[in-house]
């Protein structure tokens, strides 16, 4: 199954065993303009919010069977739905429920009698954030960006991208919301080169193939503890399919730009391809028409900067 069709209105999930809360706030949100869906109970509510993907869930604590609790627990274990804020709804005010709500996954509470006035404004706040933290992370699948948030106390993998994910199961094998002990161990390892002003370690370097990683400030996040990473995969054919992709290039010519990166001359490329350097000044015609450039130089430094990372005259 896939989400269902989103329109221009925010998804709210209600969660809850009551017939009657459900319809006081089914009715309150409804006329706010929201795209309202329920559950009754904990299985389904953790069908729908994987189907659905609401912006906001209402939760009840307390249901018979699988209780908000748990249904929290699941939620922020399941990468496909562990970014939707939960309000709790609960008529247990002791603090031991209240820190048990923030410890599940909880990002805020109500407590019952149930005011649909104070559940609309605890709503609203909560979907602007959501709505921005959303925003970013599909720009980045958008742009094919390997990025991910790691939360360094715990280890977990707070979010990541596609692209991010596909990395990690290639070069650690894991398929679980825990970072691997290497990428722990090389954010320490960065952090140090970053205080003594050098270039960071490669994370894992497997024959051909090459796993790059880049470190940010975590006030990037907004979240106290959260490190923000973008991977980059470097090899041979990565390389070509980033520059057939960057600019309109054809294999042959792709390979031939790869090559002037590398500093090979006209009569080395050819001898690597098996063509003549004559055909090779051909292609290199094409790539400097395609980029814009017009000596080898300037062609290899817009090509790293594309593939690498550098900026243009760094190479």
């Amino acid at each position: 199954m896939t989400p269902i069709d989103r329109l221009n209105t925010d998804i709210v999930l209600i969660v809850d065993d009551v017939p009657g809360n459900l319809s006081l706030l089914h009715d309150a949100l409804d006329e706010a303009g929201y795209t309202v869906l329920v559950a009754t109970n904990g299985e389904s509510a953790l069908q729908r919010a994987r189907l659905s993907r609401p912006d906001v869930m209402l939760l009840d604590a307390v249901m018979p069977g699988m209780d908000g609790f748990a249904v929290a627990g699941a939620m922020k274990a399941d990468f496909a739905t562990q970014h939707i804020p939960i309000i709790f709804m609960t008529g247990l005010t002791e603090t031991e429920h209240v820190v048990a709500a923030f410890a599940a996954g909880g990002a805020d509470y109500v407590t019952k009698p149930i005011k649909p006035q104070e559940v609309l404004a605890r709503i609203a706040a909560h979907m602007q954030n959501a709505r921005q933290m959303k925003q970013a992370r599909t720009a980045l699948d958008a742009f094919g960006q390997a990025t991910l948030a790691v939360r360094v106390g715990d280890g977990r993998l707070v979010w990541q991208t596609p692209l991010a994910r596909k990395l990690l199961r290639d070069y650690f094998a894991i398929e679980n919301d825990q970072a691997p002990p290497r990428l722990l161990a090389w954010i320490g390892d960065a952090q140090q080169a970053a205080g003594e002003g050098r270039e960071p370690p490669v994370l894992v370097a497997d024959g051909a193939r090459r796993l790059l990683a880049t470190l940010h400030d975590p006030s990037r996040l907004g979240h106290e503890g959260e490190w923000l990473l973008v991977l980059r995969e470097e090899s041979h054919a990565s390389t070509l399919e980033a520059l057939m992709s960057a600019f309109r290039l054809t294999t042959r010519e792709a390979e031939v730009l790869y090559w002037v990166t590398k500093g090979k001359t006209n009569k080395d490329i050819g001898d690597i391809l098996s063509t003549s350097p004559r055909t090779v000044n051909k292609h290199l015609e094409h790539v400097f028409e395609k980029l814009g450039v017009e000596t080898r130089t300037a062609a290899a430094n817009l090509a790293m900067s594309k593939v690498a990372g550098v900026r243009p005259g760094e190479a």
